[in-house]
């Protein structure tokens, strides 16, 4: 038998265990390098990101985004990501990075002239987002941009089967995701069978956060936020950009 995860930080647990590239913690796939470089080029023109900014990326990736900062002579740049194992990968590049959640950031009151969470909270529970948005409220200091990317708009429908045994599942890596995929999942199979660990695949695939405009935008006031302006986003068209301020007073 093999049974499925959905847990999103046990998934970038594993995935930062068996990077082989740093842009792997970036989750968009190995040949996707330049799209996600476009995707955090358009983000520095959505929040104007200056010299004499404060930039918390929550959910920071491979840390494109802090080196980008870095280079522009922002003030500061702290990243922040799900699992110390990622931290570990990310700061070897010499950015400043730090373990937490999106509900609970390790971060001062105010603190933040610029705030980005992209690609994040699609697959925080529905349950945790109230308290996630505070988070990023809180953090802000006030007039701080804050860009919470690729909110899908309608639910998705995660791509990954469940599978009833390790032939079913290999198979569709295999039809699916090509013979590197298919024998990466051969090797994690035999050290189950070598270590007694019980089969568990963790896709990263399922999407359990989505709203529309209206209901998203209604979340972030709740929160304290003013929407500046939302759009479609260019490279995923089921999602939208979100480009909130905090109000001065």
């Amino acid at each position: 038998m093999i049974s499925r995860s959905d847990d999103y930080v046990e998934y970038c647990r594993e995935t930062a265990k068996h990077a082989r590239d740093l842009h792997d913690l970036a989750l968009r796939g190995r040949d996707k390098k330049e799209i996600t470089k476009l995707i955090h080029e358009h983000i520095v023109e959505a929040v104007e990101l200056r010299p004499d900014d404060d930039l918390v990326d929550i959910g920071c990736g491979d840390g494109i985004l802090l080196r980008m900062a870095r280079q522009l002579g922002a003030r500061s740049a702290l990243g922040l990501l799900a699992t110390e194992e990622e931290v570990a990968l990310v700061r070897r590049t010499g950015v400043e990075v730090q373990q937490a959640l999106t509900d609970q950031l390790p971060v001062p009151d105010a603190n933040a002239s610029v705030v980005v969470c992209n690609s994040v909270l699609l697959i925080v529970p529905r349950e945790r987002i109230p308290a996630s948005l505070r988070e990023i409220y809180r953090i802000a200091r006030p007039g701080a941009r804050i860009f919470i990317g690729e909110i899908p708009f309608a639910e998705q429908k995660d791509p990954t089967p469940h599978f009833n045994s390790r032939r079913e599942a290999l198979s569709y890596l295999y039809r699916n995701h090509g013979l590197r995929t298919w024998f990466g999942m051969v090797r994690r199979m035999a050290w189950w069978q070598i270590t007694g660990q019980p089969a568990v695949m963790q896709p990263g695939t399922a999407v359990p956060f989505f709203a529309t405009p209206e209901e998203f935008i209604a979340l972030g006031r709740d929160a304290g936020l003013e929407i500046v302006r939302h759009w479609r986003n260019d490279w995923v068209k089921t999602r939208n950009n979100y480009l909130f301020r905090k109000p001065v007073s």
